[in-house]
């Protein structure tokens, strides 16, 4: 396969529309603000000297907290200690935000930069269940726009259909990592225990 140049994209897919131009803020307006504040679910992107991470993030409430129009503050809840999204953030501050809302078929996008910081008020300001994250991710907002709503609307995402059947499950995906797991009783026992282990 011959890799296409950008030149090449520009000639096949053409001109962008002016309006998904014009859409985009350097800060998040009165609209964006509202919209954020109600995401419960965000993917967020990193970079880093061994390569690219997606992460998705949720939280019992917003799964950010605005601080003010060029800031938003993540708190890094427990998770498995892999640190993918962290190491990158700490080497290379490049972070992309993909917040959604379950109904809604817009996706509102941030790119920026980050840092993580364990600064006592930041981290202090969290909690949940009397739980504190062990630091938090501070993104300044560079450039703020939702996405156009095909993408939902081809997935036909939000009807609340479980279309789960069949599908291999993290069990299973281990198992054929290690070659050992016991499928059956990993996925068993994982609910009770991801539920002692949410914060």
């Amino acid at each position: 396969m011959t890799p296409l140049s950008v030149d090449d994209l520009d000639a096949l897919y053409g001109a962008p529309s002016e309006r998904s131009l014009t859409k985009v803020q350097d800060h998040l307006t009165p609209s964006y603000r509202a919209w954020i504040a109600k995401s419960r679910f965000v993917v967020v992107s990193t970079v880093g000297p061994e390569g690219t991470d997606g992460s998705p993030r949720g939280d019992a409430g917003p799964v950010v907290r605005i601080a003010d129009d060029r800031t938003v503050l993540l708190p890094d809840w427990k998770g498995n200690n892999r640190l993918d999204s962290l190491r990158n953030i700490a080497r290379d501050g490049r972070v992309s935000l993909m917040f959604m809302v379950p109904g809604s078929t817009s996706v509102v996008r941030v790119n920026g930069t980050g840092i993580v910081t364990t600064d006592a008020d930041t981290v202090q300001g969290f909690s949940q269940s009397g739980k504190h994250p062990l630091s938090v991710v501070v993104v300044s907002v560079h450039e703020v726009y939702f996405q156009c709503a095909k993408a939902i609307m081809r997935a036909d995402l939000w009807t609340g259909e479980d279309r789960s059947n069949g599908l291999p499950t993290a069990g299973e995906l281990l198992r054929e990592a290690d070659g050992e797991t016991d499928a059956r009783a990993y996925d068993a026992d994982y609910p009770d225990y991801a539920r002692t282990r949410m914060w």
